[in-house]
């Protein structure tokens, strides 16, 4: 598991419970080193958190290899070290703890190095960083996941598969979401050993597979003299090599991304005929295909009137609708640095779906990704209005996922705080409705 690049790492700030009580707050801290030492060369941590905590370098306990220490005992301890590969857990008593939210954590971290004169010593290490903790109210009447796809391009290159899923058990979701072809080594056709591990890691995080993301290339064949458009029954083949591996996974939905002929998202043509010859095998299986709604596609549109048609004629209960919340956007995501305004998809400044739409289709709804861009560090989204969404679901009687979907700045490890802030700020919400 790779840890984050800040000092103060995301993952793991918490408030503590001993006893029923709640006593205090902890974080965990990268080594700053370029090796690991033994702790007994811990000179200390101040902890401030904004106008809340102010405590000096000796009164954090620290933890070890599953075991906590007073500064003192560190001094006095042999053999105890902080390894650079691991992340060291600060605790800070603290009666009741920390409000949810966003938080201000200032730290003062000294250490004292053999190898520099004692006169420059101890060498120390003044950072500050606004982490989230996440909300511990129930969340309402909903479930909660990540999509790994809110994890890229971190994910492999500065973030593995236990990293991703142990930064998502560690907001409190219990559901996990991938796309095959972007999270499973050597897709289509996995090794033993990784889906071994896969499960290995579901149950030491505790979660679940929800939805699978997997794709139609309508295109596949799209160059050359022969460029020709793909068939229904090639279409029909990818959705059921997908259906197939996702079920093997443990997934109940699977969202195929099905080519597009138009600038408004309506599907190729193949796509009734490539899920209808899909659909005995989803019952089979016991899978949903589920295609997204998703901007620039509103809910009143052709293409929602053509699946909810399909399920109509057919009366399966094998195919869905996903909804994705990016359709509620109201304000624009900012321009990128030398982009131009008129330059890109006008979709990007919103599309605004008015939530009360969902009342319409609720009843073929089986997943929802929700999508954000960006949460500011007063737990406000700067695109996604949350409380009619939450609320437009809520009335129309959704209890299903709430599967986070970051698609913001692509700075590395931002995702991870910015996974948080959302868990923290729907969850807030939802329990209020």
């Amino acid at each position: 598991m790779l840890l984050e690049r800040d000092l103060i790492q995301s993952v793991g700030f918490r408030n503590v419970r001993e006893g029923g009580e709640t006593t205090g707050f902890q974080f965990r801290l990268r080594m700053p080193s370029y090796r690991g030492m033994a702790a007994s060369l811990i000179d200390g941590v101040a902890v401030r958190v904004g106008n809340l905590v102010d405590v000096p370098a000796d009164v954090p306990l620290w933890t070890f290899a599953g075991r906590t220490y007073s500064l003192q005992e560190l001094w006095d301890s042999e053999g105890v070290r902080w390894p650079l590969e691991e992340a060291a857990i600060v605790t800070v008593p603290y009666p009741g703890g920390l409000p949810e939210g966003t938080h201000e954590v200032s730290i003062q971290l000294r250490l004292r190095m053999s190898y520099i004169p004692q006169e420059h010593q101890p060498s120390t290490y003044e950072v500050s960083r606004h982490i989230t903790l996440t909300s511990s109210e129930d969340g309402g009447p909903f479930k909660y996941g990540v999509s790994l796809y809110s994890f890229m391009t971190d994910f492999g290159t500065v973030m593995d598969l236990e990293t991703a899923l142990a930064a998502v058990a560690d907001v409190g979701a219990t559901g996990i979401e991938i796309l095959g072809e972007g999270h499973i080594e050597r897709y289509p056709e996995p090794t033993t050993e990784w889906i071994d591990r896969w499960f290995a890691l579901l149950e030491k995080y505790s979660l679940e597979p929800t939805n699978y993301g997997s794709w139609i290339d309508t295109r596949l064949h799209s160059s050359g003299a022969n460029a020709r458009d793909l068939t229904a029954a090639e279409g029909a083949a990818m959705l059921q090599r997908d259906v197939r591996l996702a079920k093997r996974l443990g997934f109940r939905f699977v969202r195929p991304k099905i080519g597009v002929v138009s600038s408004d998202l309506i599907p190729h043509p193949i796509w009734t005929e490539s899920v209808e010859r899909s659909l005995d095998l989803a019952a089979e299986l016991d899978v949903v295909i589920c295609p997204e709604i998703h901007s620039p596609t509103p809910i009143k549109h052709e293409v929602v009137d053509d699946y909810i048609g399909l399920i109509e004629r057919t009366g399966t209960k094998h195919f869905g609708l996903l909804l994705d919340t990016g359709i509620f956007q109201d304000r624009p995501i900012p321009l990128k640095p030398g982009e131009l305004p008129g330059r890109r998809p006008a979709f990007l400044d919103g599309i605004a779906v008015d939530p009360a739409d969902i009342a319409d289709i609720a009843k073929y709804v089986v997943f929802i990704q929700a999508k954000f861009h960006d949460i500011d560090e007063n737990l406000e989204d700067q695109q996604i209005p949350w409380e009619p969404v939450l609320r437009a679901l809520n009335d129309a009687g959704y209890t299903g996922y709430l599967s986070s979907e970051y698609e913001g700045d692509r700075i590395p490890w931002r995702s991870i705080e910015q996974v948080r802030r959302q868990h923290s700020l729907i969850r807030s919400i939802a329990s209020t409705l």
